[in-house]
This record gives C-alpha cells, structure tokens and sequence, in this order.
C-alpha cells in the first residue's frame, strides 16, 4: 500500500522522537486548564470565604461537564486517526465534523439546563443556604460556555487525530490566558465578584470553541450533520463514560473510607491523590500521542508497526514512571509539608507514601496502555476491565481496610491492586493480539 504524503510512514510512527512531538503540546493543552482553574481560585479566594465555598461547589459540577469533553475527545483521536492513517486526511476530518455537532449539542443542552437545575443540584451538594446560592449565580453563568468547552475537546479530538497537536496548543493556551487577565479585571475594578468569575470562564471557553470549529470549516469539508455517525460516536463515547464512572465511584469511595479514619487521614489521602492525579496528567500526553499513532498506524494496515508502538509506548511509559518514583521517594521528606503544617497530617502522609511510589513505574506502563487501547477503538475491553478491577479488586479491598482497621495503608494497597490487575489484564491483551484490528474502520 503506497503511503499518503499527509500521514507519516509506520517506521516514523514508532520513532520517540514522533511521540514526543505530539506528547509535549498535548501536555500544555492538559496542564492549562488546571492551571487556569488555579489563578481562578486565587482570584476569588480573596473575595472572602463564602465566595470561595461557592467556586469549590460549582467548580465541581463545571468539572463533571469537562470530563465529558475529555471522554469526547478521547473517542474521537482513535476514530480520525484510522481514517488519517489510510491516506483519507477529509474522512478524518470528516469525523470531526460529526464529533462538533455531538459537542455543540450537548452544550446547548447542558447551558439551557442549568439554568433551570443549578439552583436544586448545588443544594443538593452544599445544603441550601448562602454558600448554595451563590454557586447556583456562578454556575447559571458558567454554564453558557458549555458549548465551546465541549466545541473544544472535541476540535482536540479531531486533530490529534490527524496528529497536528500545535494548533490545539494555542487554540486553548492563547484563550486561557486571555482569561486569567480578563478574571481579575472583572472580580474587583468592574466590581462584579463571584460573576465575574464566571464571566471569564464563558469568555475562554467560547473563543476556544470558536477557534476549533473555524478550524474545521477551513478544511473545506462537508459541514452537514450525519445521525449514523455521530450515533457510532456516542456508542465509542459510552463505553468510555462508564469507564470513568467506575473511576469515579473507586475514588469517591476511596475518600469515604479515609475520612472514617480521621482528618489527618484523608488530609494526607488528598495529598497522595493530588499527587497520583498529577503524575497521570504528564502521563495522559504519552497515552495521547498512543491513541494518534496507533490508530494511524492500525488505519494503515500496519499491525506489526502498531505492534512495535505499543511495546515502545509501553517501555516510555515505564521510563517515565520510574523517573517519577525516584522524584517522590527523593522528596518524601520535603513534599508532604508543602501541602500541611499538621504534623499528624504529615505522619499519616508517610504510610501512603511508599505506596504513591511504588505505583509510578506500574501507572506509567498502564496509562501507557490504555492509550494504545483507546486509539485502537478497544474501548469496550477497557470498559469491562475497568468495572471488573474497581468492583471485584479496589472497592472490596478499601471497605476490608475500613472494616479492619487497616488505615491508609490499606486504602493505598487497594489501590495498588486495582493498578495491578489492570496491567495484567492489559498486558494480556497486548499479547493476544485481539486490539490490533487494521482498517480505517473497527
């Protein structure tokens, strides 16, 4: 098969230097909305207390909708990049399309619905009072960039995709910084508070949108929807959205059993955690760039060369695991009073903290993995061995701590677990072959 000049050969595919040049600019695009979210909290934290509580509540909800984007995203890298792989780069694109009109739909529907819905799920989260009040103000507001968060994770999707990670990088940098600037400016010399905020937030996300769907009608392709498709997507979509819920109940519960122990415990708890979901983030662009290129190369017909990156995305995985276990075993006794002064809060830091190091080198190989998978359109494996590993590995083996007393310490080797019998599982598929379907279609 002759190789398109849009899609690079499977040999340069498999190159660390082609992973790193997707990997990277991924990253930033990752780390800016975290670090956006961070200036944000800043900003109102000095308004006072109640504003403060109020973001924390909202900001919860604006989270949920954003990880929707990301299951978006993620679905639809691996289905552009097999049709930018076969030498198709308007198909892939195509895919895009399909992908915005989902996004934008279900954007409109989520601002239309707050508006309605803040007021009682924000209550439902804090009690109603002052603090339940003013998050359903932000969130009524915050909610109308909905349809550009959503418009830009899946304009993220598209063109990792047909691996082109630069323009993403400023499509969301350039907005979000526009937005830090512009959030101060709004909180205090125009003097609308806690709104202003919120106004900030709608700013960024809509250029972002904007800036994404004006990328996809340059690409001169048809723009009309198609229902076949986009159902085809929300089938991909789905599998990832149970996915996450089983993530999210095994750290939500994770939290309950720790808070049963004591304060100090679930202090040093939210300390490892924020750690642990810190190192994923780096390691989220290494599965990013796996899900581009794997499904490139699958689109190609080249399963050996998907072969070969798996196993070398896996060993970068690994690397870059190790490399983090050596940073947190090195700052053991430094990291944990960055983040408390509580002494108990540090002690009990220390019993998870071989733990958070031991799970690096295993984590890395992991993310790694899934992101092989997920590029693969192997959704539906990684649905069921997610399921299989919190409900029948990790949520037994934190409620057993609970019920015996064993502390963090056992809350941290149930997590432990749950890594564990997902490497397995993946390191079993990878074996067997089974991901590695070749076509421009699964």
């Amino acid at each position: 098969m002759t190789q398109p000049a849009s899609a690079p050969a499977p040999s340069a595919v498999a190159s660390p230097r082609r992973i790193a040049t997707l990997a990277l600019p991924a990253l930033v695009v990752l780390a800016a909305e975290p670090l956006y979210v961070l200036v944000d909290t800043a900003v109102v934290g000095h308004l006072g207390r109640l504003p403060l509580a109020a973001l924390a509540v909202a900001g919860t909800v604006m989270t949920l909708i954003a990880w929707l984007g990301t299951v978006l995203a993620y679905g639809i890298t691996g289905r552009a990049a097999r049709r930018f792989g076969s030498g198709d780069r308007a198909a892939a694109v195509a895919e895009g399309v399909q992908a915005s009109w989902l996004a934008l739909g279900v954007g409109v529907l989520v601002a239309l619905v707050m508006q309605f819905g803040a007021g009682p799920l924000v209550d439902a989260l804090a009690g109603p009072g002052e603090v339940a009040d003013a998050a359903g103000r932000w969130l009524r507001v915050a909610a109308l960039g909905a349809p550009g968060l959503l418009l830009a994770a899946a304009g993220n999707g598209w063109l990792r995709g047909v691996q082109d990670t630069r323009r993403p990088l400023w499509f969301v940098l350039g907005p979000n910084l526009l937005s830090a600037l512009l959030c101060p400016l709004l909180v205090y010399p125009v003097g609308w508070g806690l709104t202003g905020s919120a106004v900030a937030n709608v700013v960024a996300q809509t250029i972002s949108g904007g800036l994404f769907a004006a990328a996809l009608v340059n690409e001169r392709v048809a723009l009309r929807p198609r229902p076949g498709v986009i159902r085809q997507q929300l089938v991909l979509s789905r599998d990832l959205l149970v996915r996450g819920v089983a993530f999210q109940a095994s750290f939500l519960s994770a939290t309950a059993v720790a808070a049963r122990f004591g304060a100090a415990a679930v202090g040093a708890h939210q300390i490892a955690v924020q750690l642990w979901f810190f190192t994923a983030l780096v390691l989220d662009a290494l599965a990013i760039a796996a899900q581009a290129l794997i499904g490139a190369a699958l689109g190609a017909g080249d399963d050996a060369g998907a072969r070969a990156l798996a196993r070398r995305v896996a060993l970068l995985g690994a690397g870059c695991g190790v490399a983090f276990a050596v940073l947190i075993a090195v700052g053991s006794g430094v990291v944990p009073g960055l983040f408390s002064s509580d002494e108990q809060v540090r002690d009990q830091a220390m019993v998870a903290w071989p733990w958070l190091v031991a799970l690096q080198p295993v984590g890395g190989v992991v993310f790694a993995l899934d992101g092989v998978l997920i590029g693969a359109g192997d959704v539906r494996y990684l649905r069921n061995l997610t399921i299989v590993a919190a409900f029948g590995g990790f949520l037994p083996a934190i409620w057993l701590a609970y019920a015996f007393d064993l502390g963090l310490g056992g809350i941290w080797a149930g997590l432990f677990l749950f890594v564990l019998l997902r490497l397995a599982a993946l390191l079993l598929r990878l074996r067997s072959g089974g991901w590695a379907v070749v076509g421009a279609v699964r």
